[in-house]
Parts: structure tokens; C-alpha cells; sequence
């Protein structure tokens, strides 16, 4: 019994039993540590889900980004009121003779030689012509003798009228006088005709200069035989004159240019052998008609050269500055696009690419105008992929404005 009694407690003035001590208090904790569990896990579970849909949304937002083609674009740049051309020229003498004989003979004397500067009546050369002074010379005495035969004419004429007053001939033979008057008259006037004709050829002995300027060439020598330059036999020039004083650039202006090309307009020359320098001109006149075969205008400047400074004859790079029609817009040539639908250019508007057709106009090198299909301020794709289409999302990744454009 004292065994037992010892064994027993009292709780709440009860008696009970050892194992049943602290039963009551062991489910609240379990079911405690269970709940505690469960929320451990959901926040792991939801901490877990919320990481993976972040990470998600990056990787859409990042492979959509990357999935966007990336593209350079430049605005046009707009040409000036005025557009520079250079064009070939041929430097030429304002005025330009080769010296012709105009009577046959042997050259006996020349005067100047080339790069020679002459006057306008100087004696470049004489010819020695023996047969036409020796034909002047027979027209001479055949004048003489018509002249003699002509006063006898008058005389005789002169003494029938005065006999016909007083009957003393007949009026048959007063005619006959006065017809051999009329007669030896007009032989009178042909040897004076054949005479003068002979008098300008011997005159042709002697070359004279027809104006100032250089002697350009000289293609005779002492005792060459000089041909007529009126005959059908080989005429060779005796010398080539030029006066170098103002010069006339004939250039030939392409048909796209003509209309802006008015006279009145200045033009500069450059030429290889004065680098760095550049000659003012003055347009004078134009053909005022387009050459069919070439399709473009021949033009011509004149340049002062009062010193002789340019030599007739060069070459020179003619630049013109042709107003334009109407403004343009200049775009560099990686920004085309061939296809089979004609030459396009790629836009971007509202972060998508456009296809644009356009016309082109003078090709520039590194640069080519654009006369219909563009605005001042497009956006214009550079170096545009083959695959790019209308419609397609593009992101900028560099602008340049039209200022940058070289």
C-alpha cells in the first residue's frame, strides 16, 4: 500500500496515475511544429514560384530585345541652291587663222617663226611669182595699146560729126566711128580689169599678218613652191596665227544641266600645270539647241589672258554652278536597296521598317541625290539587310544627323 500510495499524485486535489502526467500539453505542440512546418514550406514554395516567374519575364523581355534587329539610321541631307558640275573644256584662241597664198611661186623670204608676236599688217613672208609679174606685165601693154587705139577712136569720131554738119559724110559713116569709139572703149575697160586682176595677184607676194597674235607654226621654208589656195592642187598652210589675248572654253554641258545653264554665269578653270589655282570665265553665248548625237550643250567662256599666262590648246576642268530646278535631298549610296520591285530605301517609323521606292538622281560617288520619294525628315535605314521587310520591329542603335554626313 505505501508502495502504491507513493506512486500516486495529486493534481487539482486528484490522484493519477505516473503515465498519465503531461498528456494534455504533447498534441498542442505537435500540432505547433506541424503548422510551423507547413508555413516554412509554403513560403519556400511561394518564394520559389515568384523567383522562377521573375526570371521568366526577364528572359522574355530579354529575348524579345535580342530578337528586335538592330539598325543605324540617317536623316537626308538637303542640296544647296546651287549645284557644282566639272566638265572638260578646250582652251582655244579667241581668234584662230592658218595664212593661205593666194598666188603661186617659190617662197623667197620668211620673217618670223613660231611664238613670234606680230601685228596686224606685218610682213610675215614674200613670194617670188615670175609668171605673174610677167602676165601684169603683157596686161599692161595690152591696156596701152586699147588706150591708143581708143584716143584714135575718139579723134575720128570727133572729126565725122563735125564733117556731118556740113554734109560733107554720111550719117552711115558717123556711125561707124562712134560704133569703133564704143568698141575700143570697152577693149579699155577689160585690159584695165585684166590688169587689176594681175596688179592684186602680184600684191599676193607679200604675206601679210591679218591680225595681232603668235605665230603658231610655220609649215615653209626659203624655196618651197607655194600653191594658190584657190586651186585644186595641194595647198599648204604657210603659217597658223592665234591671238592668245582672251581665249574661248568650249564645253558641253549634259542635257540635265542645260536649263540651269544661263549666259552671264562665271566659271571657274582649273588646269594640271597651275595646281592649286583657279581662272575666272565668263560665259558668253550657248548653241541654244542640244546635240542629238551627244545630248548635251556646247557652250562657250571666255577668260581673260592678257598676259599669255594660259596657252591656247589645253585642257582644262571647267567648274560650272548650276542652280538647281528644285531642292533634292542627298542619302549616302549604303542606304539602297536593289530589288526586282526598283531601287528602295528602308524607313523607320514607329520603331518598324518601311520600304520606300525612290528616284534617283546624280550619282555623286559616295552619295546619290534623291529627287521623288523621300521627306527631309525620314529616318533612313544604313547598310539595310537583304531580309528586311515592311512591317518588321527594328531598334535604333545609332542616328546620325544630316550635318554628319561626309
Amino acid at each position: 500500500m505505501s508502495q502504491q500510495t507513493e506512486e500516486k499524485k495529486q493534481v487539482g486535489g486528484q490522484t493519477l496515475p505516473p503515465n498519465d502526467v503531461g498528456r494534455p500539453q504533447r498534441p498542442l505542440r505537435r500540432w505547433l511544429g506541424l503548422a510551423i512546418a507547413l508555413i516554412a514550406a509554403a513560403a519556400l514554395l511561394v518564394s520559389g514560384i515568384l523567383s522562377r516567374v521573375k526570371a521568366r519575364t526577364t528572359l522574355k523581355a530579354e529575348t524579345a530585345q535580342v530578337a528586335l534587329t538592330a539598325v543605324s539610321v540617317v536623316s537626308p541631307k538637303q542640296t544647296a541652291p546651287a549645284q557644282e558640275i566639272i566638265l572638260p573644256g578646250n582652251v582655244q584662241p579667241y581668234i584662230t587663222s592658218p595664212i593661205y597664198a593666194r598666188t603661186n611661186g617659190y617662197l623667197k623670204k620668211w620673217y618670223f617663226d613660231i611664238g613670234a608676236h606680230v601685228k596686224q599688217g606685218e610682213l610675215l613672208a614674200v613670194i617670188e611669182t615670175p609668171e605673174v609679174d610677167q602676165q601684169l606685165q603683157q596686161a599692161r601693154s595690152n591696156l596701152a595699146t586699147a588706150q591708143a587705139n581708143l584716143e584714135l577712136a575718139v579723134i575720128t569720131k570727133t572729126r565725122y560729126q563735125g564733117l556731118l554738119k556740113s554734109n560733107a559724110v554720111s550719117q552711115q559713116d558717123v556711125d561707124n566711128t562712134v560704133g569703133t569709139y564704143n568698141a575700143n572703149k570697152a577693149i579699155v575697160e577689160a585690159d584695165q580689169a585684166a590688169v587689176d586682176q594681175y596688179a592684186a595677184l602680184v600684191s599676193f607676194e607679200k604675206v601679210y599678218a591679218p591680225f595681232d597674235g603668235v605665230i603658231t607654226a610655220r609649215n615653209t621654208d626659203i624655196g618651197d613652191l607655194i600653191n594658190s589656195g584657190s586651186n585644186s592642187s595641194a595647198k599648204t598652210d604657210l603659217f597658223h596665227i592665234a591671238q592668245p589675248g582672251t581665249l574661248r572654253v568650249y564645253v558641253n554641258v549634259p542635257e540635265e544641266y542645260s536649263r540651269g545653264t544661263k549666259v552671264g554665269m562665271t566659271a571657274d578653270l582649273a588646269l594640271a600645270e597651275f595646281p592649286g589655282r583657279r581662272f575666272r570665265g565668263k560665259l558668253v553665248r550657248t548653241a541654244d539647241a542640244i546635240n542629238m548625237a551627244t545630248r548635251t550643250l556646247l557652250i562657250e567662256i571666255d577668260v581673260d589672258n592678257p598676259a599669255g599666262t594660259l596657252l591656247t590648246g589645253s585642257y582644262a576642268e571647267v567648274h560650272l554652278a548650276v542652280p538647281t530646278q528644285a531642292s533634292t535631298l542627298l542619302l549616302p549610296v549604303n542606304t539602297l536597296l536593289f530589288r526586282s520591285e526598283g531601287l528602295q530605301v528602308g524607313l523607320v517609323r514607329d520603331g518598324k521598317a518601311v520600304l520606300s521606292a525612290v528616284t534617283p538622281g546624280h550619282d555623286f560617288g559616295n552619295q546619290i541625290e534623291i529627287v521623288s520619294g523621300l521627306k527631309p525628315d525620314d529616318q533612313v535605314i544604313i547598310n539595310p539587310p537583304d531580309s528586311i521587310v515592311t512591317g518588321q520591329q527594328v531598334q535604333i542603335v545609332q542616328a546620325t544627323l544630316p550635318g554628319d554626313i561626309k
